[in-house]
């Protein structure tokens, strides 16, 4: 098997080469920061992965425009490449935000698309210019969207919540009663495998999570067990945080604004039955606990 991937030096990308070591796969690292990539793309593959994409920032000075031509028009480019080519398929890695910036219940595939943010416009409308095109016979499109990925050598707000119990800090947001779903780098390599060798699975958009969303007062408690330390969730009124980190997004250097608070808090949970079920699998390798289990040790040993 050959493929081609961009943003292969990023976390994804790391950890899905990672992966592919001694499965007999051949990569090829396309940059697209390279002002030649159309030259230098090999057009004899299995397929392309699209990792490469601006990422949500939350700071607020972000350039918005970069967004669309990184998250939309490069890739647009890309997959005219592709069509062009006798490449098979064709995984273009877009994210939940790109449809849904709040969840209200599970989220699945055929939510109509709402995105509040840049980030997840600019993903919503190259997914809209890859739908809209005619596929060639035998070949396959598949838009993956994946929700919060986390693993060892990931930075975020995972890193923020350790960061909290690692100081024997109480966390002051238990009042916050919401369900999250995560995605374990793990089970997402083994989901993206998967996928290139069924050669019956379909086209089409494939929400991808961990089987079981948590709590982050859960969440809080998995971090606090993980490094042998009594959890302290504080009930503070819900009211008066608000009115705290509403002054403190204001200030670049504070820890917790707005974005931050939304991104901890808020429910959003993402169904992943629908890629299980086109796979014929029953559940992934990984529980979620196991997962952020992971991810927390690496935090602890990379000290």
């Amino acid at each position: 098997m050959k493929l081609i991937i961009t943003g292969l030096s990023g976390f994804v990308g790391q950890n899905f080469l990672g992966y592919l070591k001694g499965r007999g796969v051949d990569v090829q690292d396309l940059s697209l920061r390279d002002m030649s990539w159309e030259s230098k793309i090999a057009l004899k593959a299995d397929a392309i992965i699209h990792l490469a994409g601006k990422a949500h920032d939350t700071n607020r000075d972000v350039n918005i425009n970069e967004y669309f031509e990184i998250n939309r028009d490069l890739t647009i480019r890309l997959f005219d490449k592709f069509l062009k080519s006798d490449i098979k398929d064709f995984f273009y890695f877009s994210s939940v935000k790109a449809v849904a910036d709040i969840v209200t219940g599970v989220l699945i595939e055929d939510v109509e698309g709402k995105p509040k943010t840049p980030y997840g416009q600019s993903k919503y409308e190259a997914e809209q210019y890859l739908l809209s095109q005619k596929l060639p016979q035998g070949r396959r499109l598949f838009i993956v969207r994946p929700c919060m990925i986390h693993g060892p050598g990931n930075k975020g707000n995972l890193n923020l919540l350790y960061k909290v119990v690692e100081k024997g800090l109480p966390w002051p947001l238990a009042t916050f009663k919401n369900e999250r779903s995560y995605l374990s780098v793990n089970n997402l390599n083994f989901l993206i495998y998967e996928m290139l060798r069924k050669d019956s699975l379909t086209s089409g958009v494939y929400n991808l999570s961990d089987d079981q969303s948590i709590s982050t007062n859960h969440l809080i408690e998995i971090i606090s067990n993980t490094l042998e330390k009594k959890a302290k969730l504080w009930n503070i009124p819900s009211c008066l945080i608000k009115s705290a980190v509403r002054l403190g997004s204001l200030i670049p250097f504070t820890p917790l604004n707005s974005e931050r608070l939304k991104k901890i808090t808020e429910s959003y949970v993402v169904s992943n039955k629908k890629i299980k079920e086109a796979l014929g699998i029953k559940k992934l390798p990984l529980t979620t606990e196991e997962g952020l289990i992971n991810t927390i040790q690496s935090f602890k040993n990379n000290k």
